[in-house]
């Protein structure tokens, strides 16, 4: 069983634009608009066959936004304020 799990919702919009809501089951989400029903369905493949490069990409960078963090504490210019205004 495949655990590849995506929500399409392709509708009408306004002034010839079409809709297109996605999510995956990585929980990524996206909205676009596009001029035909053709173009939207076009985007709503394209958009799953992606899906794992995403998920690899929003991997790595949480991780070097993680690191990034830990470099600034090791060299102490941050501080312990929570607005980040460091």
């Amino acid at each position: 069983m495949s655990h590849n799990r995506f929500n399409i919702n392709v509708q009408y919009s306004h002034d010839g634009f079409y809709k297109v809501s996605l999510t995956d089951h990585n929980g990524a989400r996206n909205v676009v608009y596009e001029p035909s029903v053709e173009r939207a369905f076009d985007y709503a493949i394209n958009w799953c066959r992606e899906t794992e490069q995403r998920e690899i990409e929003r991997n790595t960078h949480a991780r070097a936004v993680k690191e990034m963090i830990e470099l600034d504490r090791q060299a102490g210019i941050t501080t312990k304020t929570s607005d980040g205004l460091d």
